[in-house]
């Protein structure tokens, strides 16, 4: 029999950990999703992924799958075993004590206080060590934890509805719906995907948003429901000058996180609603995004969906703070009085953003964009 390269195995077992991972799209906040497969030559003896916080990592379940097996096996793992004791013990030990002889690590941790130390400590005890293997593929699939762990900051998507002619909404604020049934359950996966669904205070006066995941819309199968079920990401309402009333749906729908400039005099009655008020000063009015973007990610916040209005997303656009926006098309014209995609006045050509298509696809009658900030030339 002809063995397979060990780059080709190498490749090939990575990209079924990635798979493994990715079943813990929505339930893994505030921790990264992982998966792991342990092999004996081309056999896989083990398998295993992260499923939440507080729960063993993807190296301890598929040590428990292998048992024995994996002693003098190939462990891969789609992000560097972690060296530290959190809630959990170290994985790197785990792994040692397992008797594993080589590991493929994806990337290394993020995390600049443990960056290279699990591949270290494996590596030391005489563990064959590679790192690399379809590391694009295991950054894009955890972009927020990244992002945090590199700058402080979380990852911020921003999702926006608009008909043929880049509108969002008729004048008088009606907007509901531009797009069909197949892209709101698009938007359903964004938000139970996500750590924090942000809005602002002209779009749930306008539309009566609760902004909550609806498990029954997200058209997955019985266990990932299951799994997005058992979390609704947090939800924050930036409203400066706290116009929303407490009798909103939004209020209604459990806890939340509102932001506002300054302290309300009524604070309890917020806190009896289940809100938790967070002051975040700015200028007239307007709280600071970026001091926003900071306290969410000293909160454990990965992942931001921005569902606003033209205001709200324009500053955030405005402010260089969105890492990609999500664009679904419908297939109608709204009318040059109708509301704009984004309040972002702009002068002349030379002002104007540039943007990198990344993907596009139908979705149900409607077509989905996803875009990303395009690199900055230079001069």
């Amino acid at each position: 029999m002809i063995t397979p390269p060990q780059d080709s195995l190498d490749h090939r077992f990575m990209a079924r950990a990635l798979e493994l991972a990715r079943h813990g799209l929505y339930s893994t906040h505030p921790n990264p999703r992982v998966g792991c497969v342990i092999t004996q030559g081309e056999q896989v003896v083990g398998e295993g992924w992260h499923v939440r916080a507080g729960e063993p990592h993807a190296e301890v379940h598929a040590l428990r799958q292998a048992g024995e097996a994996a002693r003098g096996a190939t462990a891969y793992v789609t992000l560097e075993p972690c060296s530290h004791h959190g809630r959990t013990p170290p994985c790197a030990d785990a792994l040692l004590a397992a008797g594993i002889s080589r590991v493929v690590a994806a990337m290394q941790d993020p995390n600049p206080q443990v960056s290279g130390q699990g591949l270290a400590r494996l590596a030391a005890a005489g563990v064959v060590v590679r790192s690399g293997v379809l590391e694009g593929e295991a950054r894009a699939l955890n972009p927020g934890f990244i992002k945090r762990m590199e700058c402080g900051l979380p990852f911020v998507r921003v999702k926006l509805a608009m008909s043929l002619d880049g509108r969002t909404a008729m004048a008088s604020g009606e907007s509901q719906w531009i797009t069909g049934p197949q892209a709101r359950r698009e938007v359903q996966r964004l938000r139970a995907r996500s750590s924090v669904v942000l809005s602002g205070a002209d779009t749930l006066l306008a539309d009566g948003a609760r902004l909550t995941v609806r498990p029954e819309e997200l058209g997955l199968n019985e266990a990932e429901a299951a799994l997005a079920a058992g979390r609704q990401p947090l939800r924050v309402l930036v409203d400066g000058r706290l116009r929303v009333p407490l009798d909103a749906p939004f209020f209604q729908a459990g806890p939340t996180l509102v932001i506002c400039a300054t302290p309300p005099v009524a604070q309890q009655a917020y806190t009896a609603m289940g809100a938790e008020i967070l002051c975040v000063p700015g200028h007239n009015g307007r709280c600071d995004l970026v001091e926003l973007l900071r306290s969410l990610a000293l909160r454990g916040v990965n992942e931001v969906l921005v569902e606003a209005g033209p205001s709200l997303a324009g500053a955030f656009a405005q402010a260089e703070l969105v890492d990609e926006y999500r664009l679904f098309m419908a297939g109608t014209f709204l009318g040059s009085s109708a509301r704009p995609l984004l309040d972002w006045p702009l002068a002349r050509m030379a002002e104007a953003p540039r943007l990198k298509i990344t993907q596009m696809r139908a979705v149900g009658d409607d077509w989905q964009v996803i875009a990303v900030p395009a690199p900055v030339r230079p001069v």
